[in-house]
């Protein structure tokens, strides 16, 4: 996935740093970059002179990267907020609070780590009150009825559910269909497969999905699609009428549907439907989910796979061998998390649509072209009004001279072009730094479109 090439860190190591590399084993890492004359061993207290040779080369030594990931970057997130601390902007950037998740749960967390039963290895595929917490939770939400023990893993957040389940599932050769713009890891995980990636792309204003293309994206090849309902970055929820045309095309095609819901809290306009829950699908789907992004504790990854067990054998024997387990007392103050009452939610929704209004409808005032999202808590616009060539070069002119970062949506897409017009805000802040952020553009970037027109 092409990367946002001129925000990225160097990746190098100085020579002294890589001289300092030694063999834990107590012999002595050469490189290129370090001079091995100037080296001595001691053999029976004697010093001895290195019979290395000398290099004459002072470059640092080349980065090395496997051929399934060199056509990587580093992940955008980390580019954008690096470049957003350096000049200290608001980061509507990542996806991630700038407040913390409800006391009641980090208490449980505090008691858990004090309790000494519960902090060595947790079972490989969950602390057994987290995975019923879990089954009870998807219960409510699809419908299904789903044994804990035999069909809940939990994981080291979604993120690497999303990897055990391609990786556990799905052979080199094989083909996923993708919806474009899509999650970063989504691409990343497929090639480390050795799947093949095949998109189907969504576009602005209704990121619809074409009908067309996703019915020609299918074939004998194609072993699982992945979607991602609510959608980041497009904040679309996808509608029962498109769900449906996935499953026939599941069906039909003998193919597994991956489903990431970690937004399914998340929800404005229209109604949160697990494709899992659609007739004769749950057979072959995985259901992915999250604690992070509903509870506000992005750092604790803990994350799920929900599929039935000949699904989950695959899922489980990749995750053993990826993380073994999740972090034990942070598993079981998720028990604590997701039995909470539905107040806790629909005081999020309450707390989110503020959020949400107050950055649409800044973002409209300013003069972007919004797509005001469905779910999640993301906005997609168009920057096209303020005249740069692409949402690279609008998104580092936002961090440098606006002081506000966001997300150049092209790196979602296997073809730049396709999102060079757009730019992803998140508004998972706290209302006084999101009407800040508001302020910041109406008074800076205007100022900086009239001197350019």
């Amino acid at each position: 996935m092409p990367g946002l090439a001129s925000f990225a860190p160097c990746l190098r190591f100085s020579s002294s740093a890589w001289s300092r590399r030694a063999s834990r084993k107590g012999g002595i890492l050469s490189s290129p970059g370090v001079t091995m004359a100037s080296l001595s061993l001691s053999i029976n207290g004697v010093a001895q002179e290195s019979a290395m040779p000398a290099s004459q080369n002072s470059d640092p030594p080349r980065v090395q990267v496997a051929k399934r990931l060199e056509q990587f970057k580093t992940t955008i997130f980390t580019e954008i907020s690096i470049l957003a601390s350096k000049h200290n902007a608001i980061n509507l950037g990542q996806g991630f609070p700038n407040f913390d998740g409800p006391e009641f749960v980090k208490n449980a967390a505090i008691e858990a780590i004090r309790d000494g039963g519960k902090n060595q290895y947790a079972r490989g595929f969950g602390v057994p009150q987290l995975n019923a917490a879990i089954a009870e939770s998807f219960n409510k939400e699809s419908g299904i009825v789903v044994d804990p023990e035999t069909h809940v893993t939990v994981t080291s957040g979604c993120t690497e559910a999303i990897a055990a389940t391609v990786l556990g599932l799905v052979n080199p050769g094989d083909e996923i269909i993708v919806f474009e713009p899509f999650y970063d890891s989504y691409q990343a995980t497929v090639s480390m497969s050795g799947a093949i990636l095949k998109t189907v792309t969504m576009r602005a204003p209704e990121f619809a999905v074409p009908e067309e293309e996703l019915r020609a994206a299918f074939s004998s090849k194609t072993r699982a699609i992945l979607v991602n309902t609510p959608h980041n970055p497009t904040g679309k929820v996808f509608p029962r009428h498109e769900l449906e045309l996935i499953a026939s095309l599941c069906k039909e095609h003998n193919t597994l549907a991956f489903c990431d819901e970690v937004y399914n809290k998340l929800v404005f306009k229209g109604e949160h439907v697990s494709l899992a829950s659609l007739d004769g699908m749950y057979e072959r789907t995985v259901t992915m989910n999250s604690l992070g992004k509903t509870f506000s504790l992005t750092g604790w990854k803990i994350g799920w796979a929900v599929a039935p067990p000949h699904l989950t054998r695959g899922i489980r024997l990749a995750h053993s061998y990826l993380t073994f387990a999740t972090a034990t007392p942070l598993q079981w103050a998720s028990v604590e998390a997701l039995r909470a009452p539905d107040s806790f939610y629909a005081e999020l929704i309450k707390s989110y649509s503020a959020k949400k209004d107050i950055l649409v409808e800044g973002l409209n005032s300013v003069g972007f072209e919004v797509y005001e999202p469905e779910g999640t808590y993301f906005v997609m616009v168009d920057h096209t009004p303020f005249g740069f060539e692409n949402d690279v070069a609008f998104c580092k002119y936002l961090i440098e001279e606006v002081g506000i970062a966001a997300i150049p949506p092209s790196v979602f897409y296997t073809n730049p072009e396709d999102g060079k017009n757009l730019v992803r805000f998140a508004f998972c802040k706290d209302e006084e730094t999101l009407k800040t952020a508001v302020e910041r553009l109406r008074t800076k970037l205007k100022k900086a479109v009239s001197l350019s027109s």
